[in-house]
């Protein structure tokens, strides 16, 4: 299907974001006469409270305005990938911020520069100013990571080169890229894409399976050398600026800037390769149920009870989300509906749109993006973006801008909480013996997929910048052995681990996103907790959590995660975790038999 055959129904409304693209082009003009405004300050928020003050004002409502333009731009570029036009859109975005960084540079130099005992009086003097003390005190927190003026210009002028490769991996995977279509077991030649992909391996027929497998990583095999190179280009940038600033690494980077200690990264990967054993018993139940021989890594996305295989239309997804997420009260449950109701969602797949789902969250409302299939899978991933959008919308709708903007390693708790309030209503309402074992093992998959599975992402990206921050180049031969070991590490003996998924690093975009993957299995682990204190103690439960989703970034993460009842800073949420995804497997042996 064409962009312009899609359903408007079923499309997302961009005109609260710009009415047109008229009002967007002229938008842009607006932003730099703006910057310039905020550049007059230039040598003056050193020098008084009010000051101050006021450009912490200009640049909320400043960054707001960025941040429309930008998002509208991609947003639409999204929609595919393949119209340059919208392209060039994105293009212009980056040149307009970059342009803006080194405008104005000055800012983060000027404030860290202020003795402490100057911006205390500058507290005391000047009304209204305290507001913002946690956001000064966040930026000057980087005073031994920021440079003089000139190089701080220097290094947002090099902003449009950081980009480059993310932006052509994601142009190449998502436009360019194409796999040779399959023939199913009736016959049928079916179109292998980005989107298809998942529910292709899904199949109950095995060669159906393995011939969408073959397509896909057989084709990135033969680009293999280009996206290595792009792997390799986008950890030395990483390298380049984590040098730059004086970091000691570029995990110690990505995690200094949402505040979350390097210690939480490495206690999960392990803790969680201290419970291998349990993934592998996951494994070996597959291998009994499917009754093979030999369970390959196409094996493991087809449901083991076919029988009890659910298709769930988006309307009936949008229903069970409201069904589920009746604990959560009223208020939550009408601006979900409000999301559904005035079009804040994409739905269905189109050629060249953007693959996979994400919520984005914008100061007129979140947007979400989906390649919704009828399966099971896409009625949790609705509810799962729903989760990001609720976020959003709390944050902006209690927060200033300025403290709106939660970090992501608090983000994937919203969304993955949202799937597990989904999980227990589905097994609470379920009788059927066979639909309950269906659900038990989808329930084991998004154990696999999101707290194994992730992690294993995150020990990957962490060994590949380990490996150029010692002074390695990422050739393919490099990136396929690396992958190739931790999928044989984390699968066990009972799986035959084919050559080809040593080229799966290549399809997963999240590489190029700087250390995020490991905030999916953090994140699971404390929306378990916290949807299970939600379901046994009710509205207190559900109050501390409102709190913590309208919270913005007021706090740390890890403080916020406290309060609202879960500590990230100890193994106990991975385990206990990783405790109910082994009493799972045992539930699923007895109800199968």
């Amino acid at each position: 299907m064409k962009r312009s055959e899609a359903k408007t129904e079923f499309t997302w409304d961009l005109t609260p974001l710009f009415c047109d693209d008229a009002a967007w082009e002229a938008e842009g003009e607006k932003i730099m006469a703006q910057a310039h405004e905020l550049a007059a300050f230039k040598g003056k928020i050193s020098a008084s409270g009010a000051d101050l003050l006021e450009y912490q004002r200009q640049s909320e409502t400043f960054n707001s305005r960025i941040e429309r333009y930008y998002v509208y731009a991609m947003l639409k570029s999204d929609e595919d990938k393949s119209d340059s036009k919208y392209q060039g859109y994105v293009g212009r975005s980056h040149s307009l911020l970059n342009e803006i960084s080194a405008l104005l540079a000055f800012e983060t130099p000027e404030i860290v520069s202020i003795p402490d005992e100057t911006l205390e009086k500058f507290y005391k003097e000047t009304p209204g100013l305290e507001y913002y003390r946690r956001a000064l005190d966040r930026q000057r927190a980087y005073k031994p990571h920021t440079l003089s003026e000139p190089e701080e210009k220097l290094l947002a002028m090099a902003g449009d080169i950081s980009g480059v490769a993310n932006n052509v991996a994601s142009v190449f995977r998502n436009a360019d890229l194409k796999f040779p279509d399959i023939t199913d077991a009736q016959g049928n030649v079916r179109k292998v894409t980005q989107g298809t992909f998942i529910p292709l391996m899904e199949s109950s027929d095995v060669a159906t399976r393995r011939a969408a497998f073959l397509s896909v990583y057989n084709t990135y095999a033969q680009y293999k050398g280009t996206m290595a190179a792009l792997f390799d280009g986008q950890v030395k940038q990483l390298s380049f600026y984590t040098k730059a600033r004086g970091f000691a690494n570029n995990m110690e980077r990505a995690l200094f800037r949402t505040e979350v200690p390097v210690s939480v990264y490495k206690n999960l990967v392990a803790t969680v390769n201290e419970h291998m054993d349990s993934m592998h018993k996951f494994m070996r139940l597959r291998k009994k149920i499917m009754g093979v021989d030999e369970l390959h890594m196409y094996d493991i996305y087809t449901p083991l009870i076919p029988e009890a295989d659910i298709k769930i239309p988006f309307s009936q997804a949008k229903e069970l989300a409201l069904k589920a997420l009746q604990p959560m009260g009223e208020e939550y449950l009408s601006h979900i509906k409000e999301g559904f109701e005035n079009r804040w969602i994409d739905v269905y797949e189109n050629e060249g749109k953007r693959g996979g789902a994400y919520s984005c969250g914008t100061p007129v409302h979140p947007y979400v993006l989906l390649n919704h299939n009828d399966t099971l899978d896409s009625a949790f991933t609705l509810i799962h973006e729903m989760g990001h959008a609720m976020h959003s919308y709390l944050s902006n709708a209690n927060q200033s801008p300025v403290y709106s903007d939660y970090v992501i390693f608090v983000a994937e708790v919203a969304s993955t909480f949202n799937e597990s309030l989904l999980m227990q209503y589905l097994l609470r309402t379920t009788e059927d013996k066979k639909q309950r074992a269906y659900l038990i093992n989808h329930f084991l998959e998004q154990f696999r997929t999101t707290l194994y599975r992730q992690t294993m992402f995150a020990e990957f990206e962490m060994q590949m910048n380990e490996f150029v921050e010692n002074g390695g180049s990422l050739t393919a031969d490099v990136l396929c052995d690396m992958y190739y070991a931790l999928n044989k590490k984390y699968y066990g003996d009972d799986m035959v681990v084919d050559k080809e998924i040593s080229m799966e690093w290549a399809r997963i975009p999240h590489f190029f996103m700087n250390y995020y993957v490991y905030q999916y299995a953090t994140g699971f682990s404390a929306a378990m907790a916290l949807s299970a204190k939600v379901l046994k103690e009710g509205e207190p439960a559900v109050k501390k959590y409102l709190e913590f989703l309208s919270s913005g970034c007021r706090k740390d993460p890890i403080s916020l995660l406290r309060g609202a009842g879960v500590d990230m800073d100890s193994p106990e949420p991975i385990a206990e975790a990783l405790k109910v995804f082994d009493s799972l497997i045992d539930e699923l042996e007895t109800l199968v038999g």
